[in-house]
């Protein structure tokens, strides 16, 4: 039997998302009745969602197949919150324990009452805020998973392409962990930041391959892509040896270039151990801006802008 928090889980929750693809004219809020978890899902009471460039390409119709949706759907794909319900086979949370995690399939996280997959959902340690906690199942988590794919030793030159966003924020930061050498492309704008991170900043646009080659004659280790294109195509030669990519933007040239897909793993113990390493103070994620849910189109059209610092994130409840 579904355990519940209290009777109040039927009333009807608002959400922001859309019920055709299309461009953000399509977006709007629903009111829809509250979802029911099934045996392997958890149903939270949302206080936060990270709003991610992937939403978007959901939203638009670009990744159908790989993301069912069942309109009309909220956008977003992770949330924390505080566990109203969970399924028949869920035991590592209970109602009332403050969590975050992916969204369940065919389902979103910009809602007042979201589903995550309980698999993916991870308890939030006191020293980690709902925004923080997050913004780890999607951004965080691609670079944390990136580097473990790399295994890059310590010493190691990595380049990050779009190093001052979701994404390339935490792979600058991750990596210094590592004790990797890190050199961050990204506009002048981000140079703080990026500098912030312990990496080395180096200004896109042109010139910018030139500028790392000056940096690091002897080429690099690897490459973590938030970019994609042909500034990846350019990238790529700059690689002591050939493959050592990871896009999180563009899968086919990646694969084209010997690399491939930052390969996910959204499990419970992944996202536990990098809320630990932020509850410990050796972490800390770039949250740029946090929107009340009533404001959510203000949030994706940051995002959707192309020029978001770090992570924006939705929240509700403060």
């Amino acid at each position: 039997m579904t355990k519940h928090r209290d009777s109040d889980t039927s009333k009807p929750s608002q959400v922001f998302g859309f019920a055709e693809y299309g461009s953000d004219r399509v977006a709007q809020f629903f009111t829809v009745s509250s979802p029911h978890p099934d045996a392997d899902q958890v149903l939270v009471d949302m206080t936060a969602s990270g709003v991610n460039p992937a939403d978007i390409k959901v939203r638009n119709g670009e990744r159908q197949g790989s993301v069912p949706v069942e309109f009309p759907m909220a956008m977003g794909r992770e949330a924390a919150g505080v566990v109203l319900a969970v399924g028949d086979n869920v035991s590592h949370v209970a109602p009332g324990d403050r969590v975050f995690g992916a969204a369940a399939a065919g389902t979103g996280t910009f809602a007042e009452r979201v589903l995550l997959s309980s698999s993916s959902t991870a308890h939030i340690p006191d020293g980690v805020s709902d925004a923080q906690a997050a913004s780890i199942p999607v951004s965080i988590g691609t670079a944390y998973d990136a580097l473990d794919e790399l295994e890059l030793p310590a010493g190691s030159t990595l380049l990050v392409l779009g190093a001052g966003g979701g994404v390339g924020t935490a792979a600058c930061g991750l990596a210094a962990l590592r004790d990797v050498r890190t050199i961050g492309v990204a506009s002048n704008e981000k140079k703080e930041l990026v500098e912030k991170l312990r990496a080395t900043h180096i200004e896109k646009g042109d010139g910018w391959i030139e500028r790392v080659r000056e940096l690091a004659p002897e080429g690099v280790d690897a490459i973590i892509d938030a970019v994609g294109g042909e500034t990846l195509r350019e990238a790529s030669t700059l690689l002591k040896a050939p493959g050592a990519i990871r896009s999180a933007a563009d899968h086919q040239i990646a694969a084209d270039l010997g690399g491939s897909a930052v390969q996910r793993r959204r499990t419970t113990p992944i996202f536990a151990e990098i809320a630990e390493l932020i509850n410990r103070g050796s972490f800390s994620p770039v949250i740029s801006a946090s929107v009340d849910l009533a404001h959510a189109a203000k949030a994706v059209a940051v995002v959707e802008s192309g020029h978001a610092v770090g992570n924006v994130v939705i929240t509700r409840g403060e």
